[in-house]
């Protein structure tokens, strides 16, 4: 009888640990529960090892630092998410040779993005300011994602031929992604204007910039590739190799007069010494 009572209470026992296990599992599968407020997370994905500025017309004396930032940002919105540029490489790349020997190097994406609850299947929105390679390094681990993106730019990516400054790998999966087309010169992903897609043209066809309006810390501008150095918009200063330099000035035009409308911070993501200085993932601004 003793013995039966025992054998009881172990597969009472058994069956509590396997519910609470099975519990545990359907948490850890659950979907991270959206925000109240708009955030902000900033990952690490990157920094570009340049040792001249001349091709954004600048003098290395110029400048605070050659070497630039490659950041991708998370949006958590209670409508959904959004992650903004890919990064520098696929994650799977990091740690192995370039055709030219150097180790490519950074901090996987996906798990930054773990380390905060989050799994690529919880990411509603793929936002990428443009194609260039630096921007859209994990972009096909996000082809379950909605893409948003301009058709003149899309149409670019996919065109047969060899595309400069890209990887069209990296990105291919998006071809057959749910997409969005945005037809209009400001996007409200979420529509409440607390995050708007901003068309600025001429760094590539379809270039944009990323309007946040955070509760605590203010507006704020995610530059894209606008401008890649702090020195080129107190300078005046233009890359060597922008699709089209008219539509590059007239952008920023745009952009500077926005920013006295908004009273906008203005982050250029590449901009390495203010990158520095910010949170970075698991904290996040508000």
């Amino acid at each position: 009888m003793q013995k039966k009572r025992i054998s009881v209470a172990l597969n009472f026992a058994l069956i509590a640990c396997g519910a609470l296990w099975l519990s545990g599992s359907r948490a850890a599968a659950q979907s991270p529960q959206l925000p109240k407020d708009l955030r902000l997370y900033i990952f690490d994905c990157g920094t570009i090892h340049a040792r001249s500025v001349a091709g954004f017309s600048l003098k290395n004396e110029e400048v605070a630092s050659t070497e630039m930032s490659v950041p991708c940002y998370l949006i958590a919105h209670p409508k959904g998410t959004m992650l903004w540029d890919a990064g520098l490489f696929p994650d799977e790349a990091i740690g192995k040779p370039t055709k030219s020997g150097a180790i490519q190097e950074g901090t996987p994406l996906l798990g930054q993005l773990a380390a905060i609850g989050y799994k690529p299947s919880d990411i509603t929105y793929l936002g990428l300011s443009h194609f260039h390679s630096d921007h859209v390094g994990n972009a096909n681990r996000f082809a379950g994602s909605t893409w948003l993106v301009r058709k003149i730019e899309r149409d670019f990516m996919f065109y047969d031929k060899t595309l400069p400054r890209t990887d069209p790998t990296y990105y291919s999966a998006l071809k057959d992604s749910k997409t969005i087309i945005i037809n209009k010169d400001d996007y409200d992903v979420f529509g409440d204007g607390t995050a708007v897609i901003k068309f600025t043209p001429g760094h590539t066809l379809g270039h944009q910039a990323l309007f946040l309006k955070l509760k605590k810390t203010g507006p704020v501008v995610l530059s894209g590739d606008l401008y890649h150095h702090p020195e080129e918009r107190t300078l005046n200063r233009l890359p060597v190799n922008e699709f089209d330099k008219e539509q590059t000035v007239a952008s920023r035009a745009a952009m500077e007069t926005f920013l006295k409308k908004t009273g906008a911070q203005f982050w250029i993501q590449h901009d390495i010494v203010h990158y520095g200085k910010l949170k970075k993932s698991p904290d996040f601004y508000e």
